[in-house]
């Protein structure tokens, strides 16, 4: 049967997907043009057509994965709640969960843009996106009185520092920490940085969004 023909878009698309899953897989040192080309039955030449190197698809597919744990991070930061409980769902949806692929992709990330100009450049700007959608909503919580935090950027960065920690040691040394002390860290974490009495850790989630949060798991990355 003959392949489907697929507009540009479409293709780049097929291809960064198969990107994605090549480099959870493999890695991104091991992984090769001709890995993506063989897991869509394609040649190297037409991923070359995309992407004129490995280092551009890799780089390509690390954002592409990126940018919808960018997009669900918008949308639970901008739900019409309080602060406090969109900053927790999303405290929660990010920190792992157990489900480590999708850290493990981050990670892949993180220790090839030592070596790769350009990806630490997508890496980075990414970071800073996630950051910023965190401080916004902290302070927007800080005017309104709902909290104390007198440098929600300083916040933003503490939280997401503790979270990714826990994510690198959790995803090496796997089973190290259960689901409900991730989340109960995560909580405390937020508290901390919120002025929030330690007590409160789990007031204002309702059990629609912890539904919403246990049911995500993981960011793709990040």
């Amino acid at each position: 049967m003959a392949r489907v023909r697929l507009s540009v878009a479409e293709r780049r698309e097929e291809l960064l997907r198969a990107a994605v899953e090549q480099i959870e897989a493999r890695g991104v040192a091991a992984v090769r043009i001709a890995d993506v080309a063989s897991a869509l039955g394609v040649s190297n030449a037409l991923v070359l057509y995309h992407f004129s190197s490995k280092e551009q698809l890799v780089a390509a597919a690390f954002a592409h994965a990126a940018e919808a744990d960018l997009a669900h991070l918008r949308r639970l930061l901008g739900r019409r709640s309080t602060a406090v409980r969109r900053l927790r769902a999303a405290v929660r949806w990010y920190a792992p969960t157990g489900q480590a692929k999708g850290w493990r992709l981050w990670i892949e990330g993180w220790a090839a843009s030592l070596r790769d100009p350009e990806l630490r450049r997508v890496a980075a700007s990414l970071d800073q996106e996630w950051k910023a959608a965190l401080t916004r909503v902290i302070a927007e919580g800080a005017e309104a009185g709902e909290f104390r935090c007198t440098d929600p950027a300083a916040a933003a960065w503490r939280l997401t520092a503790f979270l990714d920690g826990l994510a690198v040691q959790t995803t090496a040394y796997a089973g190290s920490l259960s689901r409900t002390a991730m989340l109960r860290w995560a909580d405390a974490a937020l508290d901390r940085e919120l002025n929030l009495p330690e007590e409160g850790g789990s007031v204002g989630v309702s059990t629609s969004v912890g539904e919403d949060v246990a049911g995500d798991g993981v960011p793709a990355v990040g």
